[in-house]
């Protein structure tokens, strides 16, 4: 088999630049580092269509599965390459001898199909993918529908949402939306609409989740903008005892999270 030996390779230089945010918007593709991230990439069916491998590079566990699941997805494009270039792809030192290259789908508030009373995150201008990623890890623990960034500052598909993920965005419903879309979808599907501000007025405990329920969080720097201050719109916090006035955006989605499935439970 055909080894790619040089890092001017045309497919590789071309995947390299999908490390940028640039490079991704123009290609329309994201790069996936690791095997877990790519099997569950695979089993979830999003659309990869190449993969890079390095296979003297895999060890642990993952392997066997990994390649029983590429087994059963032959259009794959499998295209070999020399520790170099695996090492230009890879993200940092995390060489698992496998980068793969996905189309990212196009995807609207108008094409969501909504479950019965749908649970929702919604986060604002959230700039970090590390959070981003924390808090789909979070949602697909309890079992919650949508993510929608409004205003969002971070491409969902941030190769660093996927790993901070663990892949678990592969099987979530993510949307792209400007804040009045997303005021304008909650409010027309008739949501609970709880929005997670320092100064709000009602403790999170005590609000009903059980029915159609949105979760809004805000940026780590800024909270949530003045579009979310409207009527039908509760304003909820969590008790702070120290000196801090907040926690981490993805640490209060993670409380949030976790009472609506208490209370759905």
């Amino acid at each position: 088999m055909e080894i790619i030996r040089s890092l001017q390779n045309t497919q590789i230089k071309s995947a390299g630049k999908l490390r940028d945010r640039r490079g991704r918007a123009q290609q329309g593709r994201t790069i996936i580092d690791g095997l877990r991230e790519i099997r569950r990439a695979l089993q979830a069916g999003f659309p990869i269509e190449t993969m890079f491998v390095l296979p003297e590079a895999f060890s642990g566990p993952e392997p066997a599965e990994f390649e029983q699941v590429l087994a059963d997805h032959g259009d794959v494009q499998i295209l070999h390459v020399t520790r170099d270039v695996m090492e230009k792809l890879a993200f940092g030192q995390r060489v698992e001898g496998a980068v793969a290259i996905a189309k990212i789908p196009e995807k609207k508030l108008g094409d969501v199909v909504l479950p019965e009373c749908p649970l929702v995150v919604v986060i604002e201008q959230v700039e970090k993918p590390g959070n981003v990623g924390a808090i789909l890890r979070t949602m697909d623990a309890v079992g919650a529908d949508i993510l929608i960034s409004a205003d969002g500052r971070t491409d969902l598909f941030n190769p660093n949402v996927i790993r901070a993920s663990l892949g678990t965005i592969f099987s979530a419903t993510v949307v792209d939306a400007t804040s009045e879309e997303t005021i304008a979808f909650l409010k027309n599907d008739q949501f609970q609409i709880y929005a997670a501000r320092v100064d709000g007025s009602v403790p999170y405990s005590t609000v009903d989740m059980k029915q159609a329920t949105a979760l809004v969080l805000g940026s780590e720097a800024h909270g949530l903008s003045d579009q979310w201050h409207r009527p039908g719109i509760v304003n909820i916090h969590l008790p702070m005892q120290g000196i801090a006035d907040s926690l981490n955006v993805s640490t209060t989605a993670a409380v949030l999270l976790y009472e609506s499935l208490r209370q759905r439970s």
